[in-house]
């Protein structure tokens, strides 16, 4: 329940991300396109406070049901693998994380800005420390890298192996892979910009070079391709939003 609830609340967030970066890139600027901005968005919704404290629990749920894995090992024959158990503990410290900033946003808490400012101060800091230009730089290529692994596994429609495909019907099945190929392309896109603007900040020591979330968006408005480019990223992570609901109703766990 816990894992289902977590996958459901994570589809909520990637869904109203997607929304709002397509509002960017059609010339609205109100909300950040990022985790804060949806929350924003989420808590004017009719019974809009109980609905953020929802996808808060939720996400409690998801980092739980990350801990369980890495304790007794995931589904699968090879859930219970060290490398498995490792990723699934990672994933524990991620989730843990955004499910108390979503539910200290719940509680009140104004939180500390967007995505974008939040990038440059954790840059900063890391800057002042003894070798901090290098471990901004090397995080910036590892997070890079884990976006084109994001997107190469779902090119690949690795998440098969996580999916009860009996319980599916043909059509669902296509309908799953037009959201889990498109939604996981644009994630790992996303991830890759933004990781190789942390890299630029370490080469130039700028840490105002480090993007969250919202600003790695509005870039891709920015390029040859103009707005259409942030909108088919903007309708990817919609795509993905979709697919975690998906994964909420037939993932094994």
């Amino acid at each position: 329940m816990a894992a289902r609830w977590g996958l459901a609340a994570r589809g909520v967030i990637y869904l109203l991300v997607g929304v709002l970066a397509l509002r960017i890139a059609f010339g609205d600027n109100g909300e950040q396109a990022d985790r804060g901005g949806a929350l924003h968005a989420l808590a004017k919704q009719p019974f809009g406070s109980a609905l953020v404290w929802a996808v808060g629990v939720g996400l409690a749920g998801m980092a739980l049901w990350r801990l369980s894995e890495a304790v007794f090992g995931a589904a699968g024959p090879d859930g219970r693998k060290t490398s498995k158990r490792l990723a699934s503990a990672g994933r524990f410290v991620f989730y843990t994380v955004v499910a108390y900033s979503v539910l200290s946003f719940a509680a009140g808490e104004k939180g500390s800005g967007s995505s974008d400012k939040q990038s440059q101060d954790v840059t900063s800091r890391v800057m002042d420390l003894p070798a901090g230009r290098w471990l901004v730089g090397i995080g910036g290529i590892v997070i890079a890298c884990a976006g084109v692994w994001i997107a190469f596994r779902a090119i690949q429609r690795k998440y098969h192996k996580h999916l009860k495909l009996s319980e599916m019907s043909p059509r669902i099945r296509k309908a799953v892979d037009v959201l889990g190929v498109g939604g996981g392309v644009a994630r790992g896109a996303v991830f890759a910009v933004a990781g190789g603007f942390a890299v630029a900040a370490a080469v130039r020591y700028d840490p105002d070079k480090a993007k969250g979330i919202d600003d790695t968006l509005r870039t891709f408005s920015r390029t040859a391709a103009g707005p259409w480019l942030l909108v088919a990223v903007a309708v990817g992570l919609a795509l993905f939003g979709l697919f975690s609901f998906a994964m909420a109703r037939w993932r094994r766990v």
